[in-house]
């Protein structure tokens, strides 16, 4: 089964991922991740994604103190700010410089105080860089979603060298809804689409995780699905070895 498209590579969904969040689609998306009014069909979308953030959270250590946090594709910033509330050192990076500042002043704006040793480094760039170092948790909330089965597992390959305890990320199930989406979305002008999600079967990524060299010793742990209204999305846990053997939290 092909797991990729021949014209979708890494760098050219980068591109556009980056054009739209960070220009088409800023306004509404501020708006969509505050606590302004939105349509409903918006709001069903929120409420999803905050489901689906606390679901993420849920798998995570409820105590980051001293622990090192990768939030890639962190928006603006929801994610981040949840992390350092548990004492995590959290280096949140998006393509998007200008929902990173959203998020900066964000945070800025809540005069918060966090933990000894929690904080956020808030930058834009790839979250695959490996100059970005080493850390105990990933976590990847609805990022992964725009890139092909191919790139997301070398983009997890290059995490999971670098990760001490596990990743936590969310990709997209395949189902009959989301490829009617797909396809109706073929139809829209170009300068009015989103970057397209790719729908992957679990029982597909399992295989797929289970059988790359470089994750064949990461255990696939849970797994939840959240569906609300135009919102669906599967999060997803990997361990470490290290973790299984008690030297990560």
């Amino acid at each position: 089964m092909m797991l990729t498209r021949p014209d979708d590579t890494y760098q050219q969904r980068r591109g556009q991922i980056e054009a739209y969040f960070d220009r088409t689609a800023l306004s509404a998306w501020e708006q969509l991740t505050s606590d302004a009014p939105v349509s409903r069909v918006r709001a069903t979308v929120r409420a999803g994604r905050d489901r689906m953030r606390q679901t993420l959270l849920d798998w995570l250590p409820s105590d980051l103190s001293g622990r090192r946090v990768l939030d890639a594709g962190c928006g603006t910033g929801s994610f981040a700010l949840e992390l350092a509330r548990r004492g995590a050192q959290v280096l949140a990076i998006d393509l998007s410089p200008s929902q990173v500042d959203v998020a900066r002043r964000r945070i800025e704006a809540l005069g918060e105080t966090f933990p000894a040793g929690g904080g956020i480094d808030f930058r834009s760039g790839d979250m695959s860089d490996r100059a970005l170092g080493r850390f105990d948790h990933v976590v990847s909330m609805d990022s992964l979603i725009h890139y092909s089965a191919d790139d997301a597992l070398r983009v997890l390959h290059g995490w999971g060298e670098r990760t001490a305890g596990s990743m936590v990320f969310t990709f997209a199930p395949s189902s009959p809804l989301l490829r009617t989406m797909h396809a109706v979305g073929k139809w829209f002008p170009r300068g009015d689409r989103a970057p397209a999600i790719v729908p992957v079967a679990e029982p597909t990524l399992r295989r797929a995780l289970g059988a790359h060299p470089a994750l064949t010793h990461w255990t696939a742990g849970r797994s939840q699905r959240v569906a609300s209204g135009f919102y669906t999305s599967q999060g997803f846990e990997l361990t470490s070895p290290a973790a299984r053997c008690g030297g990560a939290a």
